[in-house]
């Protein structure tokens, strides 16, 4: 006969599973339509219309309306001409974000007030931007079972930042990541398209119980293939670009690990603007955890919290949805006026060697650094990779 133990210990796991993994056991709804009236499918199952990108400014002013069409590989994306940033082959940019201890942002800077050093040897800043600018950005956002009892709450952010903080000249695609990374919506300025991709993810149900974080990150800012398509991802992008993940932070089966996921964040020089959810699971499924459950919760939120590091983002674990306009009004300020510096490194070049970045601000030009008044956010390496490309 069962131990009273026993039995508390079996139904513990069993309350567990019904609050995070119980999508496991209950098969998504299927129902069928258009995208004015979405289509409820499991997302490995959707198929939605690739979009082209946007080809710039004087394309959108112009009124013209093509037709869209099917390219193996999407145009890039360019940001209006007095923003864009000519990459060179051997350019090192650097996004940089400048606050005082009391959390105002520094919005006036201009190129004098900035130092840039890469293993302690001073670097000449061959290229500046520093006005506001509009968005170019990717939301990736986590869809799987792992997440199925609080999809509402990873999804949300993704619309109120679309009603509330999206400006006319913004640009944004929507990738949802389960077992694969999904484009639901290509980069546009039509906030009904992206809408409609976050309301599909709402009402549908995940179909995935892995949700494979570090491969979607390799996807989202080198670019790889899906489904037959190529997709150029955000290396392919000139101008200031960011993504904003909401994710539990938990990777299950990538083709990469951690270390690998990493040095593509830190080489990358796209700025990750993290919205943790894995908390509020944590909080949900605490008293049922075991010892193994729940250190894979606390490397997820470390693994996030270093990727936005990396990066020259910002984490943030929101328990409460009543945080998130405040959240996401200061990522969405923050991402629009960035300071980026490039400078092509004139320290010795090895293949694998990591170098380190330093990045001096004189707010007031009286020729020092007031680091130490100020919060200065960026990333602080990149590993040298086998090509040019930083």
């Amino acid at each position: 006969m069962m131990t009273k133990h026993r039995m508390r210990a079996r139904l513990g796991y069993l309350l567990f599973g019904a609050i995070v993994f119980i999508g496991l056991i209950i098969p998504p709804p299927r129902v069928t339509g258009t995208l004015d009236n979405p289509t409820l499918v499991p997302q490995a199952g959707r198929r939605p219309e690739r979009r082209p990108r946007p080809k710039g400014a004087a394309a959108e002013q112009s009124g013209e309306k093509k037709p869209a069409t099917q390219q193996k590989k999407p145009p890039v994306v360019q940001a209006p001409p007095e923003q864009a940033i000519q990459l060179e082959a051997k350019l090192v940019t650097v996004p940089v974000v400048v606050f005082d201890k009391k959390g105002n942002l520094f919005t006036k800077l201009k190129k004098e007030n900035f130092a840039v050093y890469e293993d302690n040897v001073r670097q000449e800043i061959v290229t500046f931007a520093g006005e506001e600018a509009p968005l170019t950005m990717v939301m990736l956002i986590e869809y799987s079972r792992i997440i199925q009892w609080i999809r509402y709450e990873v999804i949300n952010p993704a619309g109120i930042f679309i009603t509330r903080f999206m400006k006319p000249g913004d640009y944004i695609a929507i990738v949802a990541f389960d077992i694969r990374p999904k484009v639901l919506v290509d980069f546009t300025n039509n906030p009904g398209e992206l809408l409609n991709a976050v309301n599909i993810l709402i009402r549908n149900l995940p179909a995935f119980s892995e949700a494979n974080l570090y491969d979607a990150l390799k996807f989202v800012l080198e670019g790889g293939t899906v489904d037959g398509e190529e997709y150029g991802g955000l290396a392919q992008v000139k101008g200031r670009t960011s993504v904003l993940l909401i994710a539990t932070g938990i990777d299950t089966f990538s083709r990469i690990n951690y270390d690998q996921a990493r040095k593509i964040v830190a080489n990358a020089g796209v700025p990750i603007y993290i919205i943790g959810v894995g908390e509020l699971a944590y909080i949900l499924a605490e008293p049922y955890l075991s010892g193994p459950q729940r250190l894979t919760f606390l490397q997820a939120q470390n693994a996030l919290r270093t990727f936005a590091e990396s990066s020259g983002g910002r984490f943030y674990s929101v328990r409460f949805q009543g945080a998130l306009p405040s959240v996401l009004n200061s990522i969405s300020t923050m991402m629009r006026y960035q300071y980026v510096l490039g400078y092509t490194p004139s320290t010795p070049r090895k293949k694998g060697k990591k170098h380190k970045i330093t990045v001096l601000v004189d707010v007031n030009g009286d020729g020092k650094p007031d680091n130490k008044q100020l919060e200065v956010q960026y990333r602080r390496f990149y590993i040298e990779p086998k090509d040019d490309a930083k």
